[in-house]
């Protein structure tokens, strides 16, 4: 899956590393719901390095269509959830 960090670039995950994601996907949009800004920034920077940690970053010149957008880690608690779907930012 090819994942889009606004501000960032691309990185290729491969699908084996989505249920980690999703778990962090989970807490974050706990967090969201409840108004927890702390654990907001703490968790939604744990997403963010996973996903780099996991992911091989494409070259700046080969954009592909991405199959999830995270938001930039500096976003705000307010920002990340204008952009949530029902079940958070990382579908499933």
């Amino acid at each position: 899956m090819i994942v889009r960090i606004m501000g960032e670039g691309q990185v290729r995950v491969a699908e084996s590393h989505l249920p980690g994601l999703n778990r962090l996907d989970d807490e974050l949009l706990a967090e969201i719901e409840g108004g927890d800004h702390e654990g907001f920034r703490k968790t939604l920077g744990a997403l963010l390095d996973a996903v780099r940690s996991a992911g091989e970053p494409l070259p700046d010149d080969a954009l592909q269509p991405s199959g999830l957008i995270l938001p930039a880690a500096d976003a705000t608690l307010e920002e990340v959830k204008a952009m949530l779907k029902d079940d958070g930012l990382i579908p499933g």
